[in-house]
């Protein structure tokens, strides 16, 4: 075999351990719909990132709307993959997955792959769009379930950290993604984080504002008790 023909054969070996999980690679989750099945166009370029990644980050399509057949969540997917790399010029559908009503979840970019969903968080998140507008319905529970799934899946292969941060897209820039009903589910899952107000990676664990508001109060109540000034919300010893 020529030189040129080795090298050539190492490149392309090369270029699939870098592409991550998804890019038409062997698909080992029984409700996962590869790339070719939905009917998806080539990425212009894939980017990858080292894993695993930090966060998750969860959104809705508002439109397409939901689908709840394999042929309707096919047409959304090719639906949402020509309007990011035709209309925004993206290098493919901006998500790492989606997923559909009808239960299966639909490979975009993959894991370990830069997305095109969360600013300042592409290269280290994994996006995962929920088909349709959930502003005020909920997503069906096997939506729900196949969501979950996909993120224990992650976890297990090592695509995303056992102690991710789970985040809504509403919480990286300013938008309603992903609608107040499915946003409001999400943070009651495990892993979810609040952000606080402010720029850069301000992600605070909710059990640790609780804390510092009980330790707050704690020490104004203390400060109160020593001035011998009484506050609202203060329990004091009585004193003889």
């Amino acid at each position: 075999m020529c030189l040129n023909c080795c090298l050539a054969i190492l490149a392309m070996i090369y270029t699939q351990s870098k592409r991550g999980f998804g890019q038409e690679m062997p698909i080992t989750h029984t409700h996962m719909i590869a790339r070719s099945e939905w009917g998806a166009r080539p990425s212009k370029l894939i980017e990858p990132f080292n894993g695993p990644a930090p966060y998750v980050i969860i959104h809705h399509s508002y439109m397409p709307s939901a689908c709840y057949t394999a042929d309707d969540c096919c047409k959304a997917m090719r639906s949402m993959q020509d309007y990011h790399q035709l209309q925004r010029g993206w290098n493919d559908i901006g998500y790492s997955f989606a997923v559909g009503g009808d239960g299966m979840i639909y490979v975009g970019r993959g894991f370990n792959v830069i997305g095109a969903h969360a600013p300042k968080y592409n290269d280290k998140s994994v996006g995962i769009c929920m088909i349709g507008d959930w502003r005020t319905d909920l997503p069906p529970p096997q939506m729900l379930k196949a969501t979950k799934s996909l993120i224990d899946f992650g976890v297990a292969k090592g695509y995303i950290q056992s102690q991710y941060k789970l985040l809504g897209h509403r919480q990286v820039r300013d938008t309603e993604c992903p609608g107040s009903r499915l946003f409001d589910e999400i943070s009651t899952w495990p892993n979810f984080t609040l952000r606080l107000n402010g720029t850069g990676n301000g992600l605070i664990n909710v059990q640790l504002i609780i804390f510092m508001l009980h330790y707050t109060n704690s020490l104004i109540c203390q400060l109160n008790f020593k001035f011998n000034r009484t506050a609202p919300n203060c329990v004091y010893a009585k004193t003889n």
